[in-house]
Protein backbone atom coordinates (compact mmCIF):
# COMPACT_ATOMS: atom_id res chain seq x y z
CA UNK A 1 0.00 0.00 0.00
CA UNK A 2 1.39 3.41 -0.97
CA UNK A 3 1.97 5.64 2.04
CA UNK A 4 0.31 9.07 1.83
CA UNK A 5 2.98 11.74 2.17
CA UNK A 6 2.52 15.24 3.62
CA UNK A 7 0.99 17.48 0.98
CA UNK A 8 -0.62 14.61 -0.96
CA UNK A 9 -3.98 15.08 0.78
CA UNK A 10 -4.13 18.80 -0.06
CA UNK A 11 -3.18 18.07 -3.67
CA UNK A 12 -5.92 15.44 -3.86
CA UNK A 13 -8.47 17.91 -2.50
CA UNK A 14 -7.40 20.44 -5.13
CA UNK A 15 -7.74 17.89 -7.94
CA UNK A 16 -11.18 16.83 -6.69
CA UNK A 17 -12.30 20.45 -6.42
CA UNK A 18 -11.12 21.23 -9.94
CA UNK A 19 -12.88 18.17 -11.36
CA UNK A 20 -16.15 18.98 -9.60
CA UNK A 21 -16.09 22.64 -10.54
CA UNK A 22 -15.37 21.85 -14.19
CA UNK A 23 -18.20 19.35 -14.28
CA UNK A 24 -20.65 21.73 -12.64
CA UNK A 25 -19.83 24.54 -15.06
CA UNK A 26 -20.25 22.16 -17.97
CA UNK A 27 -23.53 20.66 -16.73
CA UNK A 28 -25.05 23.93 -15.52
CA UNK A 29 -27.22 22.32 -12.85
CA UNK A 30 -26.55 18.82 -11.54
CA UNK A 31 -27.31 16.45 -8.69
CA UNK A 32 -24.74 14.76 -6.47
CA UNK A 33 -25.29 11.52 -8.36
CA UNK A 34 -24.77 13.19 -11.75
CA UNK A 35 -21.60 14.94 -10.59
CA UNK A 36 -20.26 11.71 -9.13
CA UNK A 37 -20.87 9.91 -12.43
CA UNK A 38 -19.19 12.67 -14.48
CA UNK A 39 -16.17 13.11 -12.19
CA UNK A 40 -15.74 9.50 -11.07
CA UNK A 41 -15.72 10.66 -7.43
CA UNK A 42 -17.73 9.18 -4.58
CA UNK A 43 -20.93 10.85 -3.46
CA UNK A 44 -19.33 11.72 -0.11
CA UNK A 45 -16.34 13.37 -1.81
CA UNK A 46 -18.55 15.38 -4.16
CA UNK A 47 -20.73 16.52 -1.26
CA UNK A 48 -17.67 17.65 0.73
CA UNK A 49 -16.28 19.55 -2.27
CA UNK A 50 -19.63 21.26 -2.91
CA UNK A 51 -19.87 22.34 0.74
CA UNK A 52 -16.43 23.93 0.45
CA UNK A 53 -17.29 25.62 -2.86
CA UNK A 54 -20.54 26.92 -1.38
CA UNK A 55 -18.60 28.48 1.52
CA UNK A 56 -16.38 30.22 -1.02
CA UNK A 57 -19.45 31.53 -2.83
CA UNK A 58 -18.91 29.59 -6.07
CA UNK A 59 -21.83 27.17 -5.79
CA UNK A 60 -25.50 27.45 -4.84
CA UNK A 61 -28.15 24.85 -4.13
CA UNK A 62 -30.93 25.02 -6.71
CA UNK A 63 -34.52 24.67 -5.43
CA UNK A 64 -36.47 21.67 -6.81
CA UNK A 65 -38.86 22.23 -9.69
CA UNK A 66 -42.47 22.89 -8.72
CA UNK A 67 -44.71 19.83 -8.70
CA UNK A 68 -41.94 17.33 -7.97
CA UNK A 69 -43.32 14.55 -5.76
CA UNK A 70 -41.47 12.87 -2.92
CA UNK A 71 -38.04 13.87 -1.70
CA UNK A 72 -36.24 15.45 -4.65
CA UNK A 73 -32.52 15.02 -5.20
CA UNK A 74 -30.39 17.97 -4.16
CA UNK A 75 -29.31 20.02 -7.16
CA UNK A 76 -26.39 22.41 -7.41
CA UNK A 77 -25.39 25.14 -9.81
CA UNK A 78 -22.28 27.20 -10.43
CA UNK A 79 -22.67 30.84 -9.33
CA UNK A 80 -21.58 32.71 -12.43
CA UNK A 81 -22.43 35.98 -10.66
CA UNK A 82 -19.96 35.30 -7.84
CA UNK A 83 -17.49 37.44 -9.76
CA UNK A 84 -17.19 39.44 -12.96
CA UNK A 85 -14.54 40.49 -15.43
CA UNK A 86 -14.16 43.66 -17.47
CA UNK A 87 -12.84 43.61 -21.01
CA UNK A 88 -12.24 46.80 -22.93
CA UNK A 89 -10.80 48.22 -26.09
CA UNK A 90 -8.87 51.46 -25.81
CA UNK A 91 -8.71 52.66 -29.40
CA UNK A 92 -7.76 55.69 -31.39
CA UNK A 93 -11.16 57.37 -31.35
CA UNK A 94 -13.24 55.34 -28.93
CA UNK A 95 -13.57 53.08 -25.92
CA UNK A 96 -15.66 49.89 -25.85
CA UNK A 97 -16.25 48.16 -22.50
CA UNK A 98 -17.87 44.79 -21.77
CA UNK A 99 -18.79 43.47 -18.34
CA UNK A 100 -19.21 39.68 -18.13
CA UNK A 101 -19.97 37.07 -15.49
CA UNK A 102 -17.82 34.01 -14.81
CA UNK A 103 -19.53 32.08 -17.61
CA UNK A 104 -18.47 34.76 -20.07
CA UNK A 105 -21.99 36.10 -20.57
CA UNK A 106 -21.85 39.84 -21.20
CA UNK A 107 -24.24 41.64 -18.85
CA UNK A 108 -23.45 45.24 -19.84
CA UNK A 109 -21.77 47.31 -22.54
CA UNK A 110 -20.46 50.87 -22.45
CA UNK A 111 -19.03 53.02 -25.23
CA UNK A 112 -17.31 56.38 -25.18
CA UNK A 113 -15.71 58.61 -27.78
CA UNK A 114 -12.23 60.00 -27.38
CA UNK A 115 -10.34 62.45 -29.55
CA UNK A 116 -7.74 60.82 -31.79
CA UNK A 117 -5.16 63.36 -30.62
CA UNK A 118 -5.97 63.02 -26.92
CA UNK A 119 -3.05 62.88 -24.51
CA UNK A 120 -2.33 59.60 -22.78
CA UNK A 121 -3.76 60.71 -19.42
CA UNK A 122 -6.96 61.88 -21.12
CA UNK A 123 -7.38 58.55 -22.89
CA UNK A 124 -6.74 56.64 -19.65
CA UNK A 125 -9.34 58.75 -17.83
CA UNK A 126 -11.89 58.18 -20.61
CA UNK A 127 -11.30 54.43 -20.36
CA UNK A 128 -11.51 54.45 -16.55
CA UNK A 129 -14.73 56.45 -16.55
CA UNK A 130 -16.34 54.19 -19.16
CA UNK A 131 -15.34 51.05 -17.22
CA UNK A 132 -16.74 52.40 -13.96
CA UNK A 133 -19.98 53.49 -15.64
CA UNK A 134 -20.37 50.02 -17.14
CA UNK A 135 -19.93 48.24 -13.80
CA UNK A 136 -21.94 50.70 -11.72
CA UNK A 137 -24.72 50.89 -14.30
CA UNK A 138 -25.11 47.11 -14.20
CA UNK A 139 -25.51 47.19 -10.42
CA UNK A 140 -22.40 45.08 -9.87
CA UNK A 141 -20.31 45.86 -6.80
CA UNK A 142 -16.82 47.00 -7.82
CA UNK A 143 -15.28 44.45 -5.44
CA UNK A 144 -16.94 41.75 -7.57
CA UNK A 145 -14.69 42.57 -10.52
CA UNK A 146 -11.99 39.90 -10.37
CA UNK A 147 -9.92 40.93 -13.39
CA UNK A 148 -9.70 43.68 -16.01
CA UNK A 149 -8.15 43.22 -19.46
CA UNK A 150 -7.54 45.95 -22.03
CA UNK A 151 -6.77 45.73 -25.74
CA UNK A 152 -4.98 48.54 -27.51
CA UNK A 153 -3.04 49.26 -30.71
CA UNK A 154 0.69 48.61 -30.65
CA UNK A 155 3.11 46.14 -29.14
CA UNK A 156 2.21 45.06 -25.61
CA UNK A 157 4.62 42.84 -23.68
CA UNK A 158 3.66 39.96 -21.38
CA UNK A 159 3.54 42.22 -18.32
CA UNK A 160 0.88 44.39 -19.98
CA UNK A 161 3.17 47.34 -20.73
CA UNK A 162 2.88 49.10 -24.10
CA UNK A 163 6.38 48.98 -25.52
CA UNK A 164 5.50 50.71 -28.80
CA UNK A 165 2.34 52.38 -30.04
CA UNK A 166 2.59 54.66 -33.04
CA UNK A 167 -1.14 55.47 -33.43
CA UNK A 168 -1.76 56.78 -29.87
CA UNK A 169 0.11 59.88 -28.61
CA UNK A 170 2.17 59.24 -25.48
CA UNK A 171 1.03 55.62 -25.23
CA UNK A 172 4.49 54.02 -25.56
CA UNK A 173 5.82 52.99 -22.17
CA UNK A 174 2.42 52.97 -20.44
CA UNK A 175 1.84 50.17 -17.91
CA UNK A 176 -1.70 49.66 -19.17
CA UNK A 177 -2.27 46.46 -17.19
CA UNK A 178 -1.19 48.11 -13.95
CA UNK A 179 -3.33 51.18 -14.59
CA UNK A 180 -6.44 49.14 -15.42
CA UNK A 181 -6.02 46.89 -12.39
CA UNK A 182 -6.04 49.89 -10.05
CA UNK A 183 -9.52 50.93 -11.21
CA UNK A 184 -11.06 48.00 -9.32
CA UNK A 185 -8.20 46.84 -7.10
CA UNK A 186 -7.87 43.57 -9.00
CA UNK A 187 -5.43 41.92 -11.43
CA UNK A 188 -5.01 43.93 -14.63
CA UNK A 189 -3.97 42.58 -18.01
CA UNK A 190 -3.35 44.11 -21.42
CA UNK A 191 -2.60 42.88 -24.93
CA UNK A 192 -2.55 44.01 -28.54
CA UNK A 193 -6.05 44.67 -29.89
CA UNK A 194 -5.74 42.41 -32.96
CA UNK A 195 -4.53 39.54 -30.76
CA UNK A 196 -7.56 39.87 -28.51
CA UNK A 197 -9.91 40.13 -31.49
CA UNK A 198 -8.45 36.86 -32.80
CA UNK A 199 -9.14 35.28 -29.42
CA UNK A 200 -12.76 36.49 -29.57
CA UNK A 201 -13.27 35.06 -33.07
CA UNK A 202 -12.10 31.65 -31.89
CA UNK A 203 -14.32 31.87 -28.81
CA UNK A 204 -17.57 33.23 -30.23
CA UNK A 205 -17.06 34.37 -33.78
CA UNK A 206 -16.25 33.12 -37.27
CA UNK A 207 -13.29 30.98 -36.21
CA UNK A 208 -14.88 28.63 -33.68
CA UNK A 209 -14.20 25.65 -35.93
CA UNK A 210 -10.56 26.58 -36.67
CA UNK A 211 -7.33 25.92 -34.75
CA UNK A 212 -4.74 27.98 -36.67
CA UNK A 213 -6.01 31.49 -37.38
CA UNK A 214 -4.73 34.76 -38.76
CA UNK A 215 -6.93 37.70 -37.86
CA UNK A 216 -6.46 40.99 -39.72
CA UNK A 217 -7.88 44.12 -38.11
CA UNK A 218 -9.02 46.59 -40.76
CA UNK A 219 -10.17 50.20 -40.76
CA UNK A 220 -8.24 53.29 -39.65
CA UNK A 221 -5.20 51.06 -39.25
CA UNK A 222 -4.32 47.46 -40.02
CA UNK A 223 -2.88 44.93 -37.61
CA UNK A 224 -2.84 41.16 -37.23
CA UNK A 225 -3.31 38.59 -34.49
CA UNK A 226 -2.34 34.92 -34.58
CA UNK A 227 -3.72 31.79 -32.94
CA UNK A 228 -1.84 28.51 -33.28
CA UNK A 229 -3.55 25.37 -32.05
CA UNK A 230 -6.31 27.57 -30.66
CA UNK A 231 -3.87 29.43 -28.43
CA UNK A 232 -2.84 33.05 -28.75
CA UNK A 233 0.65 33.42 -30.21
CA UNK A 234 2.16 36.69 -28.97
CA UNK A 235 5.83 35.99 -29.60
CA UNK A 236 8.88 36.75 -27.49
CA UNK A 237 8.15 40.45 -27.04
CA UNK A 238 4.46 40.61 -27.95
CA UNK A 239 5.23 41.72 -31.51
CA UNK A 240 3.99 38.62 -33.36
CA UNK A 241 1.72 39.64 -36.23
CA UNK A 242 3.02 43.21 -36.42
CA UNK A 243 3.75 42.83 -40.11
CA UNK A 244 1.92 46.09 -40.75
CA UNK A 245 4.88 48.00 -39.33
CA UNK A 246 6.98 46.82 -42.29
CA UNK A 247 6.83 49.79 -44.67
CA UNK A 248 7.20 47.63 -47.77
CA UNK A 249 3.89 45.88 -47.01
CA UNK A 250 2.06 49.20 -47.39
CA UNK A 251 -0.66 48.61 -44.80
CA UNK A 252 -0.39 52.01 -43.14
CA UNK A 253 -0.51 53.98 -46.39
CA UNK A 254 -3.36 51.82 -47.69
CA UNK A 255 -5.39 52.34 -44.51
CA UNK A 256 -4.92 56.10 -44.72
CA UNK A 257 -5.99 56.16 -48.36
CA UNK A 258 -9.03 54.00 -47.65
CA UNK A 259 -10.46 56.26 -44.94
CA UNK A 260 -9.37 59.60 -46.39
CA UNK A 261 -12.03 62.10 -45.31
CA UNK A 262 -14.47 59.39 -44.18
CA UNK A 263 -14.68 56.03 -42.33
CA UNK A 264 -13.97 52.50 -43.49
CA UNK A 265 -17.62 51.54 -43.06
CA UNK A 266 -18.79 54.40 -45.27
CA UNK A 267 -16.29 53.50 -47.99
CA UNK A 268 -17.43 49.87 -47.97
CA UNK A 269 -21.08 50.90 -48.16
CA UNK A 270 -20.35 53.21 -51.09
CA UNK A 271 -18.43 50.43 -52.86
CA UNK A 272 -21.36 48.07 -52.37
CA UNK A 273 -23.50 50.64 -54.20
CA UNK A 274 -21.02 50.62 -57.05
CA UNK A 275 -19.55 54.11 -56.58
CA UNK A 276 -16.41 54.13 -58.72
CA UNK A 277 -14.08 56.00 -56.36
CA UNK A 278 -15.01 53.77 -53.42
CA UNK A 279 -14.64 50.60 -55.52
CA UNK A 280 -11.16 51.73 -56.57
CA UNK A 281 -10.15 52.51 -53.00
CA UNK A 282 -11.31 49.11 -51.78
CA UNK A 283 -9.53 47.30 -54.63
CA UNK A 284 -6.22 49.04 -53.87
CA UNK A 285 -6.68 48.44 -50.15
CA UNK A 286 -7.39 44.75 -50.74
CA UNK A 287 -4.23 44.42 -52.83
CA UNK A 288 -2.04 45.86 -50.07
CA UNK A 289 -3.87 43.90 -47.39
CA UNK A 290 -3.28 40.66 -49.29
CA UNK A 291 0.50 41.25 -49.44
CA UNK A 292 0.88 41.28 -45.66
CA UNK A 293 -1.78 38.62 -45.15
CA UNK A 294 -0.10 36.31 -47.65
CA UNK A 295 3.22 36.64 -45.84
CA UNK A 296 1.53 35.55 -42.61
CA UNK A 297 -0.38 32.79 -44.41
CA UNK A 298 2.80 31.46 -46.02
CA UNK A 299 4.57 31.43 -42.65
CA UNK A 300 1.74 29.87 -40.62
CA UNK A 301 -0.41 28.04 -43.20
CA UNK A 302 -3.58 28.79 -41.18
CA UNK A 303 -6.98 27.16 -41.44
CA UNK A 304 -8.66 30.53 -41.64
CA UNK A 305 -8.02 34.20 -42.34
CA UNK A 306 -10.53 36.49 -40.62
CA UNK A 307 -11.04 40.12 -41.63
CA UNK A 308 -12.42 42.11 -38.71
CA UNK A 309 -12.75 45.50 -37.11
CA UNK A 310 -15.43 48.16 -36.85
CA UNK A 311 -16.02 48.39 -40.61
CA UNK A 312 -15.82 44.69 -41.39
CA UNK A 313 -19.51 44.01 -40.84
CA UNK A 314 -20.31 46.37 -43.72
CA UNK A 315 -17.48 45.22 -45.99
CA UNK A 316 -19.18 42.08 -47.26
CA UNK A 317 -17.99 40.55 -50.51
CA UNK A 318 -16.87 43.97 -51.73
CA UNK A 319 -13.67 43.42 -49.70
CA UNK A 320 -13.63 39.64 -49.30
CA UNK A 321 -13.70 38.92 -53.03
CA UNK A 322 -10.64 41.01 -54.01
CA UNK A 323 -8.69 39.84 -50.94
CA UNK A 324 -9.40 36.21 -51.85
CA UNK A 325 -8.38 36.88 -55.44
CA UNK A 326 -5.09 38.53 -54.51
CA UNK A 327 -4.31 35.86 -51.90
CA UNK A 328 -4.84 33.11 -54.45
CA UNK A 329 -2.22 34.78 -56.65
CA UNK A 330 0.29 35.16 -53.81
CA UNK A 331 -0.12 31.97 -51.74
CA UNK A 332 0.92 28.42 -52.44
CA UNK A 333 -2.25 27.31 -50.63
CA UNK A 334 -4.67 30.12 -49.91
CA UNK A 335 -6.63 29.82 -46.64
CA UNK A 336 -10.37 30.30 -46.35
CA UNK A 337 -11.14 34.02 -45.95
CA UNK A 338 -14.16 35.13 -43.91
CA UNK A 339 -15.48 38.30 -42.32
CA UNK A 340 -15.78 38.71 -38.57
CA UNK A 341 -19.26 38.37 -37.11
CA UNK A 342 -18.40 40.49 -34.05
CA UNK A 343 -18.15 43.98 -35.55
CA UNK A 344 -16.72 46.61 -33.22
CA UNK A 345 -17.19 44.36 -30.17
CA UNK A 346 -14.44 41.91 -31.08
CA UNK A 347 -11.54 43.43 -29.15
CA UNK A 348 -13.58 43.95 -25.96
CA UNK A 349 -14.94 40.39 -26.17
CA UNK A 350 -11.42 39.07 -26.64
CA UNK A 351 -10.37 41.05 -23.58
CA UNK A 352 -13.22 39.39 -21.64
CA UNK A 353 -11.92 35.97 -22.69
CA UNK A 354 -8.36 37.00 -21.76
CA UNK A 355 -9.53 38.10 -18.29
CA UNK A 356 -11.62 34.93 -17.82
CA UNK A 357 -8.63 32.76 -18.68
CA UNK A 358 -6.70 34.51 -15.91
CA UNK A 359 -9.53 34.10 -13.38
CA UNK A 360 -10.04 30.43 -14.24
CA UNK A 361 -6.35 29.73 -13.93
CA UNK A 362 -5.41 31.86 -10.93
CA UNK A 363 -8.63 32.13 -8.89
CA UNK A 364 -10.79 29.13 -9.73
CA UNK A 365 -7.77 26.87 -10.27
CA UNK A 366 -9.09 25.39 -13.52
Amino acid sequence: MTELRPGDASLLRKVNTQATLRALRREGVATLTQLGRVTGLSRQTVEAVLDELAERGYVREVPPDEGVMGRPARRFGFRADAGHVVGLEVGGDGIVVALADLNGEVVAWERAEVDAGAAAHERVEAARSAALRCVDGAGVARRRVWAVAAGTPGIVDRTGRVTLSLPLPGWTGLDLAGVAGRWFGCPGLAANDANLAALAEHWRGSARHAADIVYVLIGHRAGAGILIGGRLHRGRSGAAGEIGTLRQVGWEDAARELVKGTSAGEVFEAALKGERDAVGRVERYAGHLAVGASALALAIDPDLLVLGGGGSSRAGDVLLEPVRRHLAELCVSSPEVVASTLGDEGVALGAVRFALDHVERETLGL
